[in-house]
C-alpha cells in the first residue's frame, strides 16, 4: 500500500487564535455550542482564522459482497446494481439531498456485480464482480485490498484537484453491514452481539441467522486488530476499502471528512488503525439507528452532530449535517465583535 503522510491539526497559537475570535462574538462565552467547537475544529484543519468550504463533494462507493449468498440480507444481491442505476438517474435520497446542499455527486463502481453504460455521473473503478463469501474464504486478496485502497485515493486525489475542500463519503452494498460488523468486532475488539444489527430490516429469525453467519466466520478466520489491512481484506468489501483509501487521502491533503453512518465509519476505523491522526480531520455527521454505530463512536471518541434515525447509507446523514459546517464558518467569519458592535462584555 502507498503510504501516507497524515499530519495532526493541532497548532497551539492558531488554537488560541480562533478561541480569541470565537469568544469575542458578540454571545456569551459558548453559547454557540457545538458550533464553537466545529468552527475551531475547521479552522485548524485548514490552519487559517478564516476558514472556507469549496465544492463540496460526495461520493457513493458501490460493492456487492459475497457473504450475500449465506442469508444475512433480507434483499438480494441484485438490489446494489439497481440503487446504482437510480443514483445514476437522480431518483436517490442522496440524490435530493445532495441537490438541496450544493453537492457534487459522484458514484464510484467499486465492485458491483454488473456493467454499467457510461455515464458522468459514474467512476469507473470496477476490482472485480462483487467480494467473496467471508464464510468460507477471505473476502479480497491482500493485492485486491490494497488496489482499492489505493484507487480510492486516487479518486478523492481528483475531487480535491477540482477544488473540494469538504469530502463526504457514502455507500451502497447488500451485505456491507456484515463485513462492518465483523470489522468492528476485531478492530475494537468487542463481541460480535454487540455489532451486529438488522441491517436492512432483518426480522428476529433473519438477524439470529445473521449473528450465527459471522461468528462461524470469526472463528473460521484468526486475524489480529494489530493487522488492520489483513482484517480489512479477509472481512471487507471493495467500496469500503476504497472509502478507506479516499479517507486517507483527503486527510494527507489536509480536507474536511465528513462521516456518515456505520459502514462509513467501519472504513475510518481501519484508517485511523492505519494512521491515528486522520480522525482530527473528521467531522462526525450522526449517530445512525444500526446496531453498533453509537458504541463504534464512542471507540473513536467521536461525538456525532445529529441524532435522526437514519439507517439509510449512501452518504445521506453526512450530506443533511453539512449545514452545520456553513452556520460554523459563517458566525466565525461574519459575526460581529463586541468592540466591532459597540456591544458591552461581561463584567467579572
Amino acid at each position: 500500500m502507498q503510504t501516507f503522510h497524515i499530519e495532526s491539526i493541532k497548532n497551539e497559537s492558531l488554537q488560541a487564535a480562533l478561541m480569541q475570535r470565537i469568544n469575542q462574538k458578540t454571545k456569551p462565552l459558548g453559547a454557540l455550542g457545538r458550533l464553537e467547537t466545529l468552527a475551531l475544529q475547521l479552522g485548524l484543519i485548514q490552519q487559517t482564522e478564516h476558514p472556507a468550504l469549496q465544492q463540496q463533494t460526495m461520493l457513493v462507493f458501490a460493492g456487492d459482497h459475497g457473504i450475500v449468498a449465506e442469508g444475512v440480507s433480507p434483499y438480494p444481491q441484485a438490489v446494489t446494481a439497481q440503487m446504482v442505476l437510480n443514483f445514476l438517474n437522480g431518483g436517490a435520497a442522496i440524490n435530493v439531498f445532495a441537490r438541496q446542499h450544493g453537492f457534487q455527486l459522484h458514484v464510484v463502481d467499486s465492485g458491483v456485480n454488473a456493467v454499467f453504460e457510461s455515464n458522468p455521473v459514474l467512476i469507473d473503478a470496477k476490482q472485480g464482480m462483487g467480494t467473496l463469501s467471508f464464510l468460507h474464504q477471505p473476502a479480497m486478496t491482500a493485492e485486491e485490498c490494497v488496489q482499492a485502497i489505493n484507487r480510492g485515493a486516487e479518486i478523492a486525489r481528483d475531487a480535491i484537484a477540482q477544488g473540494c475542500n469538504v469530502l463526504a463519503l457514502g455507500e451502497m452494498g447488500i451485505g456491507n453491514t456484515s463485513s462492518a460488523s465483523c470489522l468492528m468486532s476485531v478492530l475494537c475488539g468487542l463481541p460480535l452481539h454487540q455489532c451486529v444489527g438488522r441491517g436492512t430490516g432483518l426480522n428476529d429469525k433473519g438477524l439470529q441467522h445473521k449473528l450465527s453467519v459471522l461468528t462461524t466466520a470469526l472463528q473460521t478466520h484468526h486475524v489480529s486488530a494489530k493487522d488492520p489491512l489483513q482484517v480489512l481484506a479477509v472481512f471487507g468489501g471493495f467500496e469500503i476499502a476504497m472509502m478507506t483509501g479516499a479517507m486517507l487521502a483527503a486527510a494527507e491533503a489536509k480536507i474536511t471528512l465528513l462521516i456518515d453512518g456505520f459502514i462509513a465509519t467501519s472504513a475510518l476505523l481501519v484508517a485511523a488503525k492505519l494512521y491515528p491522526p486522520i480522525v482530527e480531520y473528521c467531522v462526525f455527521a450522526h449517530c445512525s439507528d444500526e446496531t453498533g454505530h453509537g458504541v463504534m463512536l464512542d471507540h473513536l471518541s467521536a461525538q456525532p452532530l445529529l441524532h435522526l434515525s437514519l439507517r439509510l447509507g449512501e452518504g445521506t446523514g453526512a450530506v443533511l449535517a453539512y449545514p452545520l459546517l456553513e452556520s460554523a464558518v459563517a458566525f466565525l467569519n461574519d459575526m460581529a465583535s463586541f468592540e466591532s458592535a459597540g456591544v458591552s462584555e461581561k463584567v467579572e
